[in-house]
């Protein structure tokens, strides 16, 4: 979506705010200043607090395991349906987005995750906490993820992947501090105060970012809902597929690597829970570094090999039972795992015909790609119950190894089998 508004006539830092550009604007792109950082500043805290949630629900699925009377399969659908709805809701606001609504879907998006963490602290049933956690929160990302992804690349040109690969690192440091937070919060003053002082620290962040981001240029046109045509087109056809069963197994990890510490008894309990922030940490160099490679090898030349080695280490994750070894697995696994969620929509960028129809193709890859995030961590956590974690490991490694050989269809489908082409 980010670069869907790339495409578009700049205009000149005196312009108002959200004024449709001009085709006499073209070069006048900032390609930095303060206001510019300001904008990367504001969209990497957006993501802090949209994806790094989402990337924190492991602490709260080891919680609700024992405050719960459900299998962690019920639970998992919590964060599974939380993390649909943030790429669901965006094909709707996309095009209000484009329309000029930025404001509206900024403070909208703010109130809903703000005020649905504020529900959670003082849930006490299965079915309030998904309409609060899940549902509600849910929605308020699916309004902040377009603005967030989507300013940014208005206001650079020459250093674009440079502002886009430190805003998207917000998802990783988020993911990294929340679960820490709550994690030595709970314990002393209980979850719901720990839940409340999440949702003040979401609010104070959500204020720095409203009063930051303000959007330059509107889309020439308004974009499309949808594009049935993109599915005649076998190498976008084939990578949306293939995404969806890399999502399907891509956070089972991120889910289950707490709960799976705790119940091998590699660490104590106080300590399985910072696995989860070693995953995200390290996803947080594998979400910059393979962006600048993909500028100059191709965007598909890298998430192939990348996400082939996630699917490696998750089967390597089978023979884990030592603080070493999976101390080890996390940082490798948050690395390039991070890889595949940097650079996918960079590739949906190159498999459309013209910047016109990105933000659509966008929208759709997303929403339909991320079915198997919202169906893959409850089968994990189903086979958990019925199985083993060893029957869930396999699980992730299986599909995302499925889904890296349909991506290498889609790779051949577009480039041929010329390994050296810039794909």
């Amino acid at each position: 979506m980010e670069n869907e508004s790339s495409d578009n006539p700049s205009s000149t830092d005196n312009e108002t705010p959200g004024q449709p550009s001009t085709p006499k604007q073209s070069n006048e792109i900032p390609n930095g200043g303060l206001r510019a950082w300001m904008q990367v500043l504001g969209s990497f805290l957006l993501l802090f607090n949209t994806w790094g949630i989402v990337n924190t629900f492991g602490v709260y699925q080891t919680y609700y395991e024992s405050a719960l009377p459900e299998s962690p399969s019920s639970i998992s659908w919590i964060g599974s349906v939380q993390a649909y709805l943030l790429l669901f809701v965006g094909i709707g606001t996309g095009p209000l987005y484009d329309a000029g609504y930025f404001r509206a879907l900024i403070f909208s998006g703010s109130f809903f995750i703000v005020f649905g963490m504020m529900m959670t602290s003082i849930c006490h049933s299965y079915w309030e906490i998904m309409l609060a956690q899940a549902v509600c929160i849910g929605i308020g990302f699916g309004c902040l993820f377009v603005p967030s992804v989507a300013i940014v690349s208005t206001y650079f040109s020459t250093r674009k992947a440079l502002a886009m690969g430190i805003a998207t690192a917000g998802s990783s440091l988020g993911g990294t501090i929340y679960p820490i937070a709550f994690r030595k919060l709970q314990p002393q003053i209980g979850f719901g105060w720990a839940t409340r002082v999440l949702a003040f620290i979401m609010l104070a962040l959500q204020a720095i970012s409203i009063s930051t981001m303000r959007p330059r240029i509107l889309p020439a046109q308004k974009r499309a809902i949808w594009d049935f045509r993109a599915f005649r087109e076998l190498p976008f056809t084939l990578f949306t597929v293939g995404a969806f069963f890399v999502f399907m197994g891509l956070y089972v990890p991120f889910f289950y690597v707490p709960s799976y510490t705790i119940q091998e008894r590699i660490m104590s309990e106080d300590v399985a829970f910072y696995m989860l922030s070693v995953l995200n940490a390290a996803s947080i160099f594998g979400r910059i570094i393979p962006n600048f490679i993909a500028d100059r090898a191709g965007p598909l030349n890298v998430i192939i090999p990348g996400t082939a080695a996630a699917c490696i280490l998750a089967f390597g994750w089978l023979g884990v039972h030592s603080t070493c070894g999976l101390i080890i697995f996390c940082i490798l696994y948050g690395f390039f795992s991070g890889s595949f969620v940097a650079i996918a929509p960079t590739i949906v960028v190159t498999l459309s015909p013209s910047l016109s129809v990105v933000g659509t193709r966008m929208g759709m890859f997303f929403s339909l790609g991320g079915l198997g995030l919202l169906v893959g961590t409850p089968v994990a956590g189903q086979l958990v119950l019925r199985a083993n974690f060893e029957a869930a490991i396999y699980f992730c490694g299986v599909v995302v190894a499925f889904g890296v050989g349909i991506m290498v269809a889609a790779r051949i489908a577009k480039a041929g089998l010329n390994i050296r082409a810039v794909a």
